[in-house]
């Protein structure tokens, strides 16, 4: 607690968005929840999210030890092209686990508010096949990712530029590159409205060439003091797709957090 202290004191004191991870170094266990709304009257709700354990354990690290999400798949429509040309309709997902996930972070450079409130840190990701069929990647991935962040009295930005590279299964999972981009605004202690930019653009495999863009409008409540570092944090927002054929429409995202 004392070392997570010292370390958090050397860094801006923003909020974690909702979908872009935080370049920050934070100490908490975080609960998500996604209900994503998918083409031909398919859904999917995220319980989960594959968040979990944050901790600081040295000088300058974090590691985030993910619990995988539990996927369930709903209301799901047969793709009215599914039965042409003499072919089988793909049966539908079953509902299970994710897969196992975890992110070490390494903070390059940082200054608090006091003294230029701007943040480096590099990222390392790591999942393992061990969710179940349908909703596994059936392949190791592996993701390095820069994040970055600035602030300027009440506003700040943080972004995240990274790629996903898996060890097998090139043409399905492609390599996807991603560029995230939160902008917040801090109001009334406890209250930082936020508009979040997730861009994908998928460079190998079936999808090459093609992108994704959503848009994040939210609200994140926090840190709420309960005792000492104890401390609660909440926020909600609503993810719209702008572009075409993306992986699923929309979303409605749900976060819960207690950092201490």
């Amino acid at each position: 607690m004392p070392r997570a202290t010292r370390i958090q004191s050397e860094q801006p004191h923003w909020i974690t968005p909702l979908v872009t991870v935080t370049p920050r170094l934070e100490q908490e266990y975080r609960y998500d929840q996604l209900w994503q709304a998918q083409a031909h009257g398919a859904a999917l709700d995220n319980f989960g999210a594959s968040k979990g354990l944050e901790l600081i354990p040295w000088y300058n690290v974090e590691v985030i030890l993910g619990v995988p999400g539990w996927i369930a798949h709903n209301g799901s429509i047969p793709h009215p092209k599914a039965k042409k040309n003499g072919k089988r309709p793909v049966a539908p997902p079953i509902d299970g686990w994710a897969d196992e996930t975890f992110l070490v972070k390494y903070r390059i450079l940082s200054a608090n508010e006091d003294s230029g409130n701007y943040l480096l840190t590099a990222f390392m990701g790591f999942s393992a096949p061990t969710g179940a069929d349908g909703n596994s990647a059936r392949h190791a991935v592996f993701t390095p990712a820069i994040a970055f962040g600035k602030g300027w009295g009440a506003f700040d930005f943080q972004s995240t530029l990274g790629v996903a590279i898996p060890n097998g299964g090139m043409e399905r999972l492609s390599m996807p590159l991603s560029y995230n981009t939160a902008f917040q605004y801090h109001v009334l202690t406890y209250f930082w409205p936020e508009l979040e930019v997730n861009y994908t653009w998928f460079t190998r495999g079936e999808n090459a060439g093609k992108n994704q863009v959503f848009l994040t409008p939210g609200l994140v409540v926090g840190r709420i003091p309960v005792r000492e570092r104890l401390g609660l944090t909440f926020g909600a927002g609503y993810q719209v797709a702008v572009t075409h054929h993306p992986a699923y429409n929309h979303a409605v995202v749900f976060s819960g957090r207690i950092p201490f």
